[in-house]
């Protein structure tokens, strides 16, 4: 019996220690619950500068050669070349007034001289030119000279078929003239300079008319190297 109420004690004993042991003990005290969530700042976004430029679609300029609703196709080509099998460059258009500007250059030259406002040396013509080629049917020609710069001392011999008609003219601004006899058929009149004047080439100027007074031509010569020839060629026809 003894030994009953003795565990009986023992155990209430232990019981009651472990209450107050577990009373003494630190509890935690559970945070409080917030309803609202702190609300988050958003990061600024930064913008690619070029990114606009980069979503542009690529610009392609037109080819207005290629492009045949801006330019028609033709085959009148301007530069075409003549034809496949050369190497020639030559094009199929030529400037009409081309021809024209070596004659409105020398007209030039002359009204200059003829004002006397040019008168020189410069590089003399050394060789043969051609005035023309001529038909009539007239019997002789009148052909008048003069020299149509500066006036200075320029002489010119007249010949018909290579015969001499006149040996020495000296020309000077007036006319002088001389009478030609035309033969049937050919006739090549050559006036041939015999010098070179004090200030330049030989330089006359040429009219010729026909048996009726009528003006077959009116030229000149410029410049012309002593011993060279200007020529005209007639065809006399019946």
């Amino acid at each position: 019996m003894k030994h009953i109420l003795f565990f009986i004690l023992f155990f209430t004993a232990l019981s009651v220690s472990a209450q107050i042991e577990s009373s003494t003990k630190f509890k935690t005290i559970p945070g409080g619950k917030f309803t609202a969530k702190p609300k988050k700042t958003p990061v600024p976004e930064v913008k690619d500068p070029l990114a606009d430029f980069n979503d542009m679609p690529a610009i392609k300029t037109p080819n207005v050669f290629e492009n045949t609703t801006i330019t028609p196709k033709s085959k009148f080509q301007i530069g075409e070349e003549k034809s496949k099998f050369t190497m020639s460059t030559e094009t199929d258009f030529a400037n009409p007034g081309d021809r024209y500007v070596a004659k409105m250059e020398k007209d030039l030259d002359k009204s200059l001289k003829d004002a006397g406002l040019r008168e020189g040396r410069g590089v003399l013509v050394k060789k043969n030119i051609s005035l023309g080629d001529f038909k009539t049917k007239s019997a002789f020609f009148i052909v008048k000279f003069r020299d149509f710069g500066a006036i200075d001392g320029d002489l010119v011999k007249v010949s018909s078929n290579d015969y001499v008609i006149r040996d020495r003219i000296l020309l000077d601004s007036n006319f002088q003239q001389v009478k030609i006899n035309l033969v049937p058929g050919f006739n090549k009149l050559d006036f041939e300079a015999l010098n070179i004047g004090t200030l330049g080439g030989n330089t006359a100027e040429i009219q010729v008319y026909d048996d009726k007074g009528n003006l077959v031509t009116n030229d000149y010569w410029d410049n012309l190297a002593a011993g060279f020839k200007a020529s005209i060629v007639v065809t006399k026809e019946e």
